[in-house]
């Protein structure tokens, strides 16, 4: 008999759905509540870019003496850097206000939207730098470099 296959998903295009929030308290990120989201700012109209917002595994050697095979373990969880690009103001009102450098919180991506019973993740974040990349012939942004301070909160269901 053949293996099962896994279920097919519903495909779909992230731009137009994807979310960004800043929320600055969430007192369990596994299970944030509606109250605490509602709470946040929905920063997704004026994000132009991202960068990172991933983790990984190390994997170390776990060699056997009896054996010439030298398996793995996973090890560490990293999270990757991490950055939101956004649009600048000219007089500065813009989410430069919101995080400023050195500002603790929560970034939440919602990969198919705020629609409860999907997934989103909770990134803990303190903000590390805030720089103005400048360029003479593109539209002026801010890009905010976020240290994910603990292990993030992965597939958590959005909540109603």
């Amino acid at each position: 008999m053949a293996a099962t296959p896994i279920a097919k998903v519903t495909r779909y295009w992230p731009k137009g759905k994807l979310k960004w929030y800043w929320v600055p308290t969430i007192a369990n990120i596994n299970a944030p509540t509606r109250a605490e989201l509602n709470a946040g700012v929905d920063l997704s109209g004026e994000v132009a870019g991202y960068d990172g917002w991933t983790t990984s595994s190390n994997f170390e050697n776990a060699p056997d003496v009896n054996s010439r095979f030298v398996s793995k373990v996973a090890a560490d969880i990293e999270a990757e850097d991490s950055s939101l690009t956004m649009y600048a103001d000219p007089s500065g009102s813009d989410a430069r206000t919101l995080m400023p450098r050195g500002s603790t919180g929560n970034i939440v991506r919602f990969g198919g939207g705020d629609i409860p019973g999907r997934k989103m993740d909770v990134f803990p974040v303190e903000v590390g730098a805030v720089s103005k990349p400048f360029e003479m012939d593109a539209v002026p942004v801010i890009q905010f470099q976020f240290a994910i301070t603990s292990e993030p909160a992965e597939d958590v269901t959005v909540p109603a």
